[in-house]
């Protein structure tokens, strides 16, 4: 019961992409991290759980990484009650 290595699971992915028709080029391991992050904020539209998931320290990071507006950012997460 090994665990993929990063060389295995990139070669996997390009598989994948190419058996769909796709780039393989255009998509790497990174990109499903990000592709991820992303989705997972816009269906909850919480930060701090991205923040979390991804690892980052600062949520400015995490806003960054997303690529939103720190005021799209802050009015989400003003419309969240706690």
């Amino acid at each position: 019961n090994r665990a993929m290595t990063t060389r295995q699971y990139a070669r996997l992915l390009a598989e994948w992409t190419a058996s769909i028709g796709l780039d393989p080029m255009m998509f790497g391991t990174h990109s499903l991290r990000r592709t991820k992050a992303t989705l997972i904020y816009r269906r909850t539209g919480n930060l701090r759980a991205v923040q979390l998931l991804l690892g980052h320290t600062k949520i400015e990071s995490t806003v960054r990484y997303l690529g939103i507006e720190v005021d799209d950012a802050l009015a989400i997460a003003e419309q969240v009650d706690v």
